[in-house]
């Protein structure tokens, strides 16, 4: 038995792996708490609605009860959603808190990292996180959703989309008084801005409000009205930001023609390999992950820029598949290690080398990682190899028009890329990969790729 680093703020109880298999113990003082839940049937009830992870009682004793939850394969932070993401696990947390309200329970925390995507949609996994409602008591996690949800929206709304990755720095939630100051003087008289993020900021200590604080009591249903409101502006919340990669596949250099035979290439392709998983790293909005073979179960998609994936999550919102996971990661620096010790929150590379997705596309990409960011093929061929058996890649020559434009914008320092072209590409990328298959897409200056690790 291994207990998680993550696990470890809760003396309720703690999750650990037991074989491979993720399970959860709660300790004794807990035990009342949770059978209070059981008896009334609030685990079933959020089961059935697909807000709360399911989990089963696998055995129970003096010392602790343990739980098997579905497992989850990927599990992601809140600094690698898009607003549209983050939006839906805030609207989740406050949905289930008025639900646990109206049938006499409370969530005793409200952190971002108690939701997780899985499926298409944000679900709870904090098991723990649910005990007995107690009379005329506010909701003691309020302040923690503000810092966790509410207080990133704002920012990211009105000062932009990196604002969504604020909680990688301040794992317990950003600063209510540093949120406050960046807001507009306008939002002091809004009406729900102001009691949610400028009052609240006169109490923030910077820590988490999971102690208990001296509060005015409030009745059960002046919380419902207050939560109901919350969750309604935020649910009117929009980004309007859109990027250059938002219109990408409408400005590409390549013709109809080209394009179409792309993703047949790629369909043809995956078919072959009858494989379960996959990720798409610099995937956009997911248009060529959707020509992935019907036989892979879960795909993530991952890009840099906010816009595209957001707009991939609302596809699949609309999907029936729900086999697509979206996610914002700059692949030059992806999601670090965080939390105590750097061990608490796990990098987006770490968990991508666990999961072991069987097939890795990296399409228009390498010229970007390349001649943008300046690693070698060597560095990125290594990277590609440890995360997925077989790769797909596309390899735009030095005719192509964006390895044009960026190698103009290099001016005097053009000369320090001269090596790159195909031979030189090969020659890496030779080291850790067989060549299955080697195709140029007709009308373009590109070739693709089928790469089986060696």
């Amino acid at each position: 038995m291994k207990q998680l680093p993550a696990s470890y703020r809760d003396p309720s109880g703690f999750v650990f792996m037991d074989s491979g298999v993720l399970k959860r113990q709660i300790n004794p003082v807990f035990f009342e708490e949770y059978d209070a839940a059981v008896n009334s049937g609030i685990y079933e009830k959020l089961f059935e609605k697909g807000w709360l992870i399911q989990h089963q009682e696998e055995s129970r004793d003096e010392e602790k009860i343990i739980l098997v939850p579905d497992q989850i394969p990927f599990i992601n932070y809140p600094y690698e959603w898009c607003f549209t993401q983050y939006k839906h696990a805030a609207q989740l947390t406050l949905r289930l808190q008025m639900f646990l309200l109206e049938h006499g329970f409370s969530l005793k925390d409200a952190s971002a990292f108690n939701i997780t995507f899985h499926k298409g949609k944000p679900v709870f996994i904090d098991t723990l996180s649910i005990e007995r409602y107690k009379e005329m008591e506010p909701w003691r996690a309020l302040q923690q959703f503000e810092q966790h949800f509410f207080g990133v929206l704002l920012l990211a709304e009105t000062r932009g989309a990196r604002y969504l990755k604020t909680v990688s720095h301040q794992i317990n939630g950003v600063d209510l008084k540093e949120t406050a100051k960046l807001l507009s003087w306008k939002t002091r008289f809004h009406p729900v801005i102001y009691p949610n993020i400028h009052l609240m900021a006169k109490n923030d200590s910077g820590h988490s409000s999971s102690s208990p604080a001296k509060s005015p009591e409030i009745s059960k249903e002046s919380q419902l009205k207050i939560l109901k409101v919350l969750e309604m502006h935020i649910a009117g919340m929009s980004l309007a930001e859109s990027t250059e990669w938002t219109a990408y596949y409408n400005q590409t250099n390549y013709d109809q023609a080209s394009f179409q035979r792309k993703k047949e290439l790629i369909q043809q392709w995956s078919n072959d390999l009858n494989v379960k998983t996959a990720i798409d790293l610099g995937g956009n909005d997911g248009t060529f992950a959707r020509e992935l073979s019907a036989s892979i179960e879960q795909i993530i998609v991952s890009d840099i820029d906010q816009a595209a994936i957001d707009h991939c999550y609302q596809t699949e919102l609309e999907s029936s598949h729900n086999r697509i996971l979206p996610l914002v990661i700059d692949l030059m620096q992806p999601s670090p290690a965080i939390g105590f010790g750097n061990e608490e929150r796990e990098s987006f590379t770490d968990r991508i080398i666990k999961l072991q997705p069987e097939l890795s596309l990296a399409l228009a990409l390498i010229h970007h990682i390349t001649l943008t960011g300046n690693v070698p093929f060597e560095m990125s061929a290594t990277y590609f190899a440890q995360i997925s058996e077989y790769l797909i890649i596309e390899f735009p020559d030095r005719e192509d028009s964006w390895v044009q434009f960026i190698l103009d914008s290099k001016r005097d320092a053009r000369h320090l890329f001269e090596d790159y072209g195909l031979s030189a590409f090969a020659k890496a990328y030779s080291k850790h990969y067989h060549f299955d298959k080697q195709q140029i897409i007709e009308g373009t200056h590109r070739t693709l790729f089928l790469m089986r690790r060696k």
